[in-house]
């Protein structure tokens, strides 16, 4: 009988952990969808490391729905002073899509309500991913750039980043 009682004790004990670890879970999971931070950091033309008020460790953030040159391909360094320009030290909303496979969050950023990733690729200093046909969540943008010849399509032959990602391995 004894037994059987600490059994069901322990059973519960653990249950209980779960829901705890669950609920835990759940509320960072919410609460990382939309929150505000400060830049600490730029890494390249896509990519920003932020830190909340209250968290000590800076998140790294990838900027959705635009494809920055890689900082060893033509441009890359001027891209990523660009973004540095625009958003290093400054507040940032952020809201979180999804995780990539590097672990980085993926996410909406914008500075005083403007759409950090429409810009980027508005001056020119990013692609709009594109997917099959389309030309991306910024393709109006990118299309703008072009025509204008702003930043990197100056250039006489910009290289999409994920073909210069299979052609070079100095990204990695």
């Amino acid at each position: 009988m004894i037994k059987k009682l600490m059994l069901i004790i322990a059973a519960l004990l653990w249950m209980q952990g779960v829901a705890q670890a669950w609920t835990h879970h759940a509320s960072k999971r919410t609460a990382s969808k939309a929150f505000a931070a400060v830049v600490t950091h730029v890494t390249d033309g896509d990519t920003i490391w932020v830190r909340v008020a209250s968290e000590e460790q800076a998140i790294d953030v990838r900027i959705q729905g635009i494809d920055a040159p890689e900082i060893c391909q033509d441009y890359g360094k001027t891209a990523q002073a660009a973004l540095a320009r625009k958003v290093l030290h400054q507040t940032v909303s952020v809201s979180s899509k999804a995780r990539d496979k590097y672990g980085r969050m993926v996410a909406k950023v914008t500075i005083g309500g403007e759409d950090v990733g429409a810009w980027l690729v508005e001056n020119g200093h990013a692609w709009s991913n594109h997917y099959h046909q389309s030309l991306g969540t910024y393709g109006v943008q990118e299309t703008t750039a072009r025509q204008a010849v702003r930043g990197l399509w100056a250039s006489s032959s910009p290289m999409e980043p994920k073909i210069f990602r299979k052609k070079t391995k100095c990204h990695k």
